[in-house]
């Protein structure tokens, strides 16, 4: 081990690190792709190695995407919490006799877009539970329901697996499914529900949730039919190091093959108020390096295929989001507007951020706000000072 100079990295962030960790990192700033078992070495590299691997993801930002750090302005709406899958690392859902359970009307769901559309929101994100009851064409009614009071409004709903649980109940083909929700007005669809993908631990997670071959189904006929998805990973659970570098490798070869994923977003496992934890068998969430590596990591290894990297406000605050910005990240997420399912886990960041503390927030961290739409086009560049 050495003093090792990495070029194009500050000096602050030199450290001590192995010749071949110095190289894997000096050949990402080159913008080369690293392989699988090249990820593995950085993900399993020691804490000496954090710094680097930051510092190196954050040129590689640099280099693609410039200093602009996006937020687009939207609006979550979590239209129920009844939910039949008993998913361990969840505690949003809730039994229908549960005294919390709750399901908003079409008319519930109608006005909040609508207002949502007049306070400036150019998206709406919906999901729920599964509950039992209910008929596999209600999310086509969703969407007629929200475009019926904010035409303009782009719909950014349902998770991989609403869209197959729609799909059986309808016995609709799932092609024919996700194009009959296109033509009615879904603009995209949120690429939840992938957790890691991992058979073996989602076995632990959420043993009766979609497999990784059945996630990889509805994401890639989604893009067929034109209809562009996020991509995400939980971690900080039961998974390990290589995991991260399996799941990332994964979407990488789907984007080359369908280039329909629009960002990646990675999830910090909330953990306290859920079972996985309560019964030992997760540890207590991410640790602070996991946090920055895991956004580092997406950065280096989906660079050219995926280049917007989003940080969760929600789940990691204020000054660990500052801190994932610059290690990769370029991207703020949303001002949600409501926020149900992390706090339901234990997030204490809020539910809501306007537009201007988003704003203030980038500009902490020394890189340009600008406003974007859900598929990445620029609204407006703000200064990168203030005040507006």
């Amino acid at each position: 081990m050495g003093i090792i100079g990495l070029p194009g990295v500050p000096g602050t962030a030199v450290q001590a690190v192995s010749p071949e960790i110095a190289s894997l990192l000096g050949r990402a700033m080159e913008g080369r792709e690293l392989t699988r078992e090249e990820g593995v070495i950085l993900a399993e590299a020691g804490t000496d190695a954090l710094a680097p691997i930051a510092a190196a993801a954050d040129e590689v930002r640099r280099n693609r995407v410039g200093d602009i750090v996006t937020y687009v302005v939207n609006r979550n709406i979590n239209f129920t919490n009844v939910c039949v899958i008993d998913c361990r690392f969840c505690a949003f859902n809730a039994a229908p006799d549960d005294p919390g359970a709750y399901e908003l009307t079409l008319e519930d769901i109608a006005s909040r877009a609508a207002e949502a559309w007049r306070l400036g929101a150019t998206e709406v994100c919906v999901q729920g539970g599964l509950p039992q009851e209910m008929e596999g064409f209600h999310y086509r009614d969703i969407l007629r329901a929200i475009k019926g009071v904010a035409p303009g409004m782009h719909i950014h709903a349902f998770s991989p697996m609403e869209v197959v649980s729609g799909a059986e109940k309808t016995r609709m083909p799932l092609s024919d499914y996700l194009a009959m929700l296109r033509d009615e007005g879904l603009g995209s669809l949120p690429g939840t529900a992938a957790e890691i993908l991992d058979d073996g631990v989602r076995r632990l997670l959420s043993p009766a949730k979609l497999t990784v071959g059945e996630w990889v189904e509805v994401v890639t006929a989604a893009h067929r039919q034109g209809i562009p998805t996020t991509s995400t990973m939980m971690y900080g659970h039961a998974e390990a190091p290589a995991h991260w570098i399996n799941h990332l490798c994964l979407l990488r070869d789907i984007q080359k093959q369908t280039r329909g994923f629009s960002e990646f977003v990675p999830l910090g496992f909330i953990h306290w108020n859920t079972s996985v934890f309560r019964e030992g068998m997760s540890r207590p969430g991410p640790s602070l390096e996991e946090h920055l590596k895991v956004h580092a990591l997406a950065r280096l290894m989906l660079q050219g295929w995926v280049d917007h990297i989003q940080v969760s406000w929600v789940k990691l605050g204020r000054d660990l989001s500052r801190r994932c910005l610059q290690a990769g990240a370029d991207d703020y997420g949303g001002t949600l507007m409501e926020e149900n399912i992390s706090r339901s886990a234990g997030a204490t960041e809020g539910e809501y951020l306007s537009p201007e503390e988003l704003r203030a927030r980038i500009r902490e961290a020394g890189r340009i706000p600008a406003e974007r739409n859900t598929t990445y086009q620029l609204l407006k560049v703000f200064s990168a000072s203030g005040p507006e």
